[in-house]
């Protein structure tokens, strides 16, 4: 196995670091801002920025650990870099995930600590699915997308590209949640949501 890159050094890969070495991944260092190079996350140095991408692409695989800050835009720039220098991106799943073999999980995706994907679940590329969350049988859910701590996402629902399901979030059964849509913390919804924004409360509701 190559040596493992994580780019972006804050909570996020805090919380991938412990689940990268549980994975086996031999971890080279962290790729962040010019300002950190040279200081260490957990037990890694920060061994470059985004321009150094290209000088690894023979050395290691990579893994993007920025989370979803106000929108998904800065997980898919570094993901079109490192994809832009044919580097290769790789999911990781804690072994303390329960996923079924029915699932599938995009190249690059994110699924952390005791996270429950059941049969028929489709996982995009470049997705986090984060600590407890679930994702119950037959979803569909879209590139770059966040799924956050304890968020319930029901069968059948399809979730789209580039949202954000904050932390205990309940999606009823069978909702179809469009592109680019952010539900907030505690949210509960129980229709179809068409129009990208951010929705909040019980049942969710677009504020603006």
């Amino acid at each position: 196995m190559k040596s493992l890159l994580l780019i972006g050094g804050g909570g996020h890969c805090k919380s991938l670091i412990g689940i990268a070495e549980k994975c086996g991944f031999d971890i080279l260092g962290i790729i962040d801002r010019p300002a950190e190079f040279g200081n260490k996350v957990l037990d890694y140095k920060v061994v470059g920025n985004d321009d150094d991408i290209v000088k690894y692409v023979d050395k290691a695989v990579f893994h993007i650990t920025i989370g979803f800050v106000k929108n998904a835009d800065l997980r898919i720039k570094l993901w079109e870099n490192v994809i832009k220098h044919n580097g290769k991106i790789v999911s990781i799943v804690s072994p303390n995930a329960c996923v079924s073999k029915y699932s599938e999980i995009g190249e690059g995706s994110s699924v952390m600590n005791f996270a429950n994907i059941n049969a028929g679940a489709m996982i995009g590329r470049n997705v986090i699915i984060n600590n407890f969350a679930n994702v119950e049988h037959d979803v569909k859910i879209g590139d770059h997308t966040h799924v956050s701590t304890g968020a319930m996402i029901n069968g059948d629902c399809k979730i789209g590209n580039r949202c954000f399901i904050g932390s205990q979030a309940v999606i009823a059964n069978g909702i179809n949640i469009c592109d680019d849509a952010i539900i907030g913390a505690g949210a509960v919804v129980v229709k179809d949501i068409t129009q990208k924004g951010i929705y909040v409360g019980n049942p969710a509701k677009r504020i603006k």
